[in-house]
């Protein structure tokens, strides 16, 4: 789609039609394939049924993959909502399964293990938050009401927790690259990590 916003740009008409056609082609194969019918959300890789947040990111880009109008999209979101979310972040794997870990502690080996399964991201906070954006675009009006309470809540929230996390907790004047699943959401990892204070930024100013 940006390319064929760009030959748009550069008069070359065959070419905008081109691209837009493989963009088309791609968008059904993906919702065909992707979407997982017994977890309601979309399948990390296919075959593996793991609910992971990599998936917002058919729903938050400029031009999403999943129509955020759809039921999927409303089904991405609550499943997301209900097993990845925290107020530090989403969860890099829901809980129940084998490999799930929810505390980053431990040797150097044990600790790269743990990274993806469980440990929760600030950043991913901004998929969220745009993939909002995105459903409230296109809502009808009293869904826009409902989608847009759902974002000044969770802009409230976080500007609530990560203030506290600048002025009394583990990174002093920064935000931490990961945080543990469970109370108390110990930071763990680098500190004044530069995607998680991008991104509480830019939901907490955008607001």
């Amino acid at each position: 789609m940006i390319m064929a916003n760009l030959n748009k740009k550069l008069g070359h008409i065959f070419k905008v039609k081109k691209y837009k056609e493989l963009a088309e082609n791609c968008k059904i194969s993906f919702n065909m394939k992707f979407y997982n019918e017994d977890t309601k959300c979309l399948f990390d890789v296919l075959g593996d049924s793991k609910i992971r947040p990599n998936q917002l990111f058919a729903l938050s880009l400029t031009y999403p993959v999943v129509d955020p109008s759809s039921d999927v999209a409303k089904n991405i979101i609550k499943t997301v909502e209900d097993k990845l979310l925290n107020p530090y972040g989403l969860k890099t794997l829901a809980e129940g399964y084998e490999e799930y870990v929810e505390i980053y502690e431990g040797t150097p080996e044990k600790r790269d293990k743990s990274y993806h399964q469980g440990i929760t991201w600030p950043w991913l906070l901004g998929l969220y938050y745009d993939s909002l954006k995105n459903i409230m675009k296109i809502s009808k009006q009293k869904e826009e009401k409902e989608i847009k309470q759902k974002i000044d809540k969770l802009c409230i929230n976080t500007n609530r927790v990560f203030k506290k996390e600048l002025y009394e907790r583990g990174c002093i004047g920064g935000i931490a690259e990961i945080y543990d699943s469970k109370s108390p959401f110990l930071p763990r990892g680098a500190i004044n990590q530069a995607w998680s204070v991008a991104e509480i930024f830019r939901i907490i100013l955008q607001r």
